[in-house]
């Protein structure tokens, strides 16, 4: 049916919904047993929202149920994509994911605490950086006393590792 026949008022607004945190193509979604928890009361909380939705404004109703149902299908996306890691099976001595890492920067000797966290976990106020980050990056595989190179292209940072938390 052409357009010129579709009264303005029936016309739907397309919900709008912003992605999920950035997960690269093919690179394996990771998650502390902690952040699925997360995800999954996140669901829950939608899945309350959705079904106490005021129906007596039929058309604000629909808007609202479809932003929810979009919002609840990239979720419902990334929780199957979601593969918990067990830092209890991880070597205790070296930086991997879901590791709370002390460490101090060694031109300006600030010392800094970060865990490295699944996409949808970060959250730097909280101290806890993706493990896709170039940080977590250089961090990984590392022991107590080593040091990892950041480069930031026109100058590079060094990290001491002071401790290793799981």
């Amino acid at each position: 049916m052409s357009r010129g026949f579709v009264k303005e008022d029936d016309q739907e607004e397309v919900p709008l919904v912003p992605p999920r945190a950035d997960l690269p193509v093919g690179t394996e979604n990771f998650v502390t047993q902690k952040g699925m928890d997360s995800l999954t009361e996140e669901r829950e909380k939608l899945l309350h929202e959705q079904e106490n939705l005021d129906s007596a404004q039929e058309k604000e109703y629909r808007i609202s149920f479809n932003h929810i149902n979009a919002k609840l299908q990239l979720l419902n996306e990334r929780i199957a994509s979601a593969k918990i890691i067990d830092v209890k099976k991880l070597p205790q001595d070296e930086v991997h994911f879901g590791a709370k890492v002390t460490f101090k920067n060694v031109e300006n000797k600030a010392t800094q605490l970060f865990q490295l966290v699944g996409v949808d976990e970060a959250n730097i106020a909280k101290g806890k950086i993706a493990f896709i980050t170039p940080l977590a990056k250089v961090l990984m595989h590392k022991k107590v006393g080593e040091q990892a190179i950041l480069d930031l292209g026109s100058r590079k940072s060094t990290f001491e590792i002071l401790k290793i938390e799981y």
